[in-house]
């Protein structure tokens, strides 16, 4: 029969590390402002002085949106500073609109139910898989201030609980 640390160790989620994923910027705000419904990953096109400044973590996504235009998707006032070492060529426009990667069945998904439920699409994470630039896109809906209030007290409840059942255990 198996050991308990090695049960706990197979049912335990893997982390990012262990994944290959090394984040660089999330958007704290986004799970504050937005019910999560579903999220979604998906590559972004960018140019090669865009990447090495990602991967920099010169990314800000605070009041950043996807909207999804023709059939595309793209992400809209995400702001990417400008890589230091690049000149001429290299140079790009920090706060331009950049084209978000998924198969067309995942857009017509997204296309379909964001007109249908006026839902949002934001963006929670920037992180890079296998040396590839990732986008976590999320499918939300916007909370009231009740709501928001709302959360943060079922939030604060759980962790009381929880600090509760482990002194409870500790004894």
């Amino acid at each position: 029969m198996p050991s308990k640390g090695r049960l706990a160790a197979a049912r335990r989620q893997r982390t990012d590390a262990e994944r290959g994923i090394r984040r660089v910027a999330q958007n704290r705000r986004a799970r504050h402002d937005y019910e999560i419904l579903e999220t979604f990953e998906c590559g972004i096109a960018l140019s090669g002085a865009e990447v090495k400044s990602i991967r920099a973590g010169h990314i800000a996504l605070q009041d950043a949106y996807a909207r999804i235009e023709d059939g595309e998707a793209w992400l809209v006032g995400a702001h990417v500073a400008p890589y230091e070492y690049a000149a001429g060529y290299g140079r790009f426009e920090p706060d331009r609109a950049r084209k978000l990667l998924l198969h067309r069945g995942q857009l017509d998904e997204l296309a379909g139910t964001v007109a249908q439920k006026s839902l949002t699409l934001v963006p929670l994470s920037v992180y890079f898989r296998d040396g590839r630039a990732k986008l976590e896109l999320a499918l939300a809906k916007g909370r009231r201030q009740y709501d928001k209030r709302r959360a943060i007290a079922e939030r604060d409840a759980t962790r009381e609980a929880q600090r509760v059942m482990k002194e409870h255990q500790g004894r």
